[in-house]
């Protein structure tokens, strides 16, 4: 265990490298009954990961070196040939595409993927008033871990897509996210795999609609209207290597094959013409049967190529540095120079910007704003900086812009209701949860009435994707974007999902 300290925070990082907490988190369920055999030839097979997860973490990652399914004949086909890193806390009740192969046409009955590092993380408030950053990390030889397939995967046409759940509470256990010496833990994948039926007009992330995603930009071919993203959950730039010379490496990072149309829209750029590598990006598209997406939304958030270091996590500010005028992020995803570091940034110079994937905004019942002088710990976003090395506190690194992006909660319906053509859902956040756990820090200037508490709107167009009714005492988790609106959180509601126990 390395414990580092300086004047704004503690940041723990535990790790072990000679045992192995693997274990097979998840039973096989094979298949009954006869099953017609598909026809020969091959087939393309998209993997989109996702995550099911309460708000107890702020990231998961799992270093995959190896994937494989076997079939019925007891042929086992192996579906990536270089390791690739997920991560699946940004992805709870979303989704992103992984990987895309090809395989032989069968029906698949099992799946086995092998790991070599798991890591995840939690944040808290330190007992002196400080930030503490956890970091659980586990890394060996490459281990098999049992992926649960709960229905047999006939791959049978030209394309199929499946779906890789990480159950986050299965899979991660520990003491204290604030811990005073060694403390035990263990890294479990618990993970399920299902087939996916895309929509051709895709509304949510179960039938093919891919929200927030992220990266920057690789290649672009303005002529084809195409252009290539290096997802922001894998690794970025290692910390030696870091600065001026270093490029985004294409290992371990999802890297997504964008096609766009004319009913693309554009934030930040006027266009396709506009967008060159290196840009940052967010985007909303449909996955498409051969693994490629068409964007429905383009965001530039930074159109500053240079240097450009993106990440993507909760913000979390620090009101013992500077007079708040800091922000501590460990993102949960980072790309470019600056990258593998947590990043002290300084956002006095930041513009604050709302992403633009929402259209109602100017229905809502409240003022949707976002800025410095109503952000508040939680809220999830991107923050960039031309950077070329990191900085110590109390020099801080500057931050260009801040942008509020959608996130998922997890809580409890404590009442439900109506206003201005939304319905309302008053929710009760866990303890651990950042709107609570870090809305108390020392001096801090008091910013939310009540940070337990989000009141949810969702209207006429928000997914519901909740297999139960909703009702007061359910367990619900929101996607949407998150606002302080004068000292009460604030959602505005994209999609609904069954929670996660608290």
């Amino acid at each position: 265990m390395n414990r580092v300290a300086d004047l704004s925070f503690m940041r723990t990082v535990k790790c072990c490298f000679l045992a192995l907490f693997w274990t097979a988190g998840a039973s096989l369920l094979g298949c009954g009954g006869s099953v017609n055999p598909p026809p020969s030839g091959q087939a393309t097979v998209t993997v989109a990961s996702t995550g099911t997860a309460n708000d107890q973490l702020a990231r998961f990652d799992l270093y995959i070196n190896s994937f494989s399914l076997t079939n019925t004949s007891g042929d086992r086909v192996s579906l990536i040939s270089s390791p690739i890193n997920a991560e699946f806390m940004g992805v709870n009740g979303d989704g992103e595409p992984l990987f895309t192969t090809s395989i032989p046409r069968a029906t698949y009955t099992s799946a086995t993927m092998s790991v070599m590092v798991g890591a995840f993380e939690c944040v808290t408030l330190g007992q002196s008033g400080g930030l503490i950053f956890s970091t659980f990390a586990v890394q060996n030889e490459a281990t098999d871990v049992t992926v649960d397939v709960p229905s047999p995967l006939e791959i049978s046409g030209s394309d199929a897509v499946l779906a890789l759940d990480l159950l986050v509470s299965k899979s991660a256990s520990w003491t204290t996210c604030d811990p005073n010496g060694i403390q035990p833990f263990s890294i479990t994948p618990t993970l399920d795999l299902t087939a996916m039926t895309l929509s051709s007009q895709p509304s949510n992330s179960q039938n093919g609609l891919e929200s927030g995603l992220g990266g920057l930009i690789t290649t672009v071919s303005a002529t084809s209207g195409s252009f290539t993203v290096m997802a922001d959950d894998g690794q970025g730039c290692a910390g030696t290597d870091a600065g001026a010379n270093c490029s985004p490496p294409a290992a371990y990072a999802p890297t997504w094959q964008v096609a766009t149309d004319s009913s693309t829209v554009y934030d930040g750029v006027v266009g396709i013409s506009q967008l060159v590598p290196g840009m940052g990006v967010e985007m909303d598209a449909g996955l498409q049967p051969d693994g490629s997406l068409l964007a429905k939304r383009v965001w530039v958030y930074d159109s500053d190529a240079d240097n450009l270091t993106v990440a993507h996590g909760p913000l979390v500010f620090n009101s013992l540095v500077a007079g708040y005028e800091s922000l501590e992020m460990s993102p949960v995803r980072e790309l470019g120079p600056l990258a593998l570091a947590p990043i002290t940034f300084s956002y006095s110079a930041a513009v604050f910007q709302i992403s633009g994937g929402f259209t109602n905004l100017s229905e809502l019942p409240f003022a949707p704003n976002f800025g410095a002088a109503n952000a508040v710990d939680g809220q999830n976003v991107y923050a960039t900086t031309h950077a070329l090395q990191l900085s110590i506190p109390p020099v801080f690194v500057p931050a260009t812009s801040i942008t509020l992006i959608p996130q998922t909660i997890d809580g409890t319906v404590g009442a439900i209701g109506s206003e201005g053509g939304f319905t309302t859902y008053t929710v009760t956040l866990a303890p651990y949860d950042l709107f609570p756990a870090l809305a108390v820090q020392p001096g801090q200037t008091t910013l939310l009435t009540d940070p337990n508490t989000v009141v949810v709107y969702a209207d006429a167009n928000t997914q519901m994707l909740n297999t139960s009714p909703l009702a007061v005492g359910s367990v619900v988790r929101f996607y949407g974007l998150v606002f302080n609106d004068n000292g009460a959180l604030r959602m505005d509601c994209a999609q609904i999902n069954d929670g996660v126990a608290e």
